[in-house]
């Protein structure tokens, strides 16, 4: 049977509303410069049971100038003060990193990909076969990337942060053009942390309305309740930021979450999941030992063979071994054929 609904693969692991929601395990800037820390973070993801684990893929080079202009000094935020450069040096994973890390994730059998801000870091996790790809929220204005990404045939996931409407369009549109056949979009808010009430998860249905592909959500909040919830919404995809502690100071450390809520989230979403279900009005297997403990009718005084049934002598109560409770009326005037215990329930064949 085909499913009614939108589906990618990545790593022979499809994903969609028809499927186990696909959980991406962010890891960011939270390797704080140590490469140990990034090995132990994609430990966690394994252990967890996130299905793939993403990278970001820059240099301070490559992503701005290094510049002390005003335009180029962080103003308000968790960065306020730092420029840009001394913020994405200080962030960054290096490119001799790439490789070992994909290694490592691979020999766990975990999924690695990442976010790329350049063509060169494009090229270099082609050199690595990267099985998927992630745009950016700030980089989805970024149209030539884009096509530069689905130029390479592999499934792209677009972050919609920032983005309005039509930018959202074009984003779609130009890694369509570039040939990009399995795209799916993220809902986003670009704040760090971003408070629920800004994620307005209604637009994930809307998003899924109007433009018929998988789509799911980058979370940015403190807890675990947004993504949970976006699953009810029709998301089908949750990314989170993930690090081994989120005290430990760095650039993305405090938005974070950490290996154990994870874990909680790897498993809540698909209980989510799992009670979404279908339209389904039938009694379900949990209910069926629970029927007889329904109302039904019961004689609740003692009758002689040939007495007249009294408005008295019968009630609706638990348990619901007994006729209906919606034909009480109808025993009014008609008569037992034997004799009645008190507390026996009211059969058709006990009556004329």
């Amino acid at each position: 049977m085909l499913n009614k609904h939108p589906c990618i693969c990545i790593n022979n692991r499809k994903i969609g509303r028809d499927y186990l929601p696909y959980i991406i395990a962010e890891l960011s800037a939270n390797h704080n410069g140590k490469i140990e820390n990034a090995f132990k973070i994609i430990d966690a993801a394994k252990y967890a049971g996130a299905d793939a684990v993403k990278l970001q893929s820059y240099t301070a080079d490559t992503i701005t100038l290094n510049c002390n202009s005003e335009d180029f000094i962080i103003k308000g935020g968790l960065w306020a003060g730092q420029s840009l450069y001394e913020l994405y040096q200080s962030a960054h994973m290096p490119w001799e990193w790439h490789k070992p890390l994909f290694e490592y994730a691979s020999e766990l059998g975990l999924t690695i990909f990442s976010s790329p801000f350049d063509y060169s870091a494009v090229d270099l996790l082609e050199n690595l076969n990267t099985p998927a790809y992630k745009i950016a929220s700030f980089e989805i204005v970024d149209l030539p990337l884009i096509r530069y990404v689905a130029n390479t045939g592999k499934p792209m996931i677009i972050s919609t942060g920032m983005a309005n409407i039509q930018e959202i369009e074009e984003a779609i549109n130009a890694a369509k053009e570039g040939g990009c056949e399995e795209l799916a979009i993220l809902h986003c808010v670009s704040g760090y942390p971003a408070p629920a009430s800004d994620y307005n998860l209604t637009v994930i249905s809307d998003l899924i309305s109007r433009f018929e592909l998988v789509t799911g959500l980058s979370d940015h909040t403190t807890a675990n309740v947004t993504a949970i919830a976006s699953i009810a919404m029709g998301g089908a995809m949750i990314e989170k930021h993930v690090t081994l502690n989120r005290n430990n100071g760095g650039p993305d450390d405090s938005f974070s979450i950490e290996p154990d809520e994870l874990e909680s989230l790897c498993s809540d979403t698909k209980v989510a999941w799992q009670s979404i279900g279908k339209v389904d009005y039938g009694r379900k297997s949990s209910e069926i030992e629970n029927m007889k403990y329904r109302r039904s009718l019961y004689f609740v005084k003692d009758l002689k063979a040939g007495d007249v049934i009294t408005s008295d002598a019968v009630r609706s109560i638990r348990p619901g071994y007994g006729m209906s409770p919606e034909k009480i009326d109808s025993l009014q005037g008609k008569y037992v054929k034997k004799d009645i215990k008190k507390g026996t329930a009211v059969c058709e064949e006990d009556l004329k």
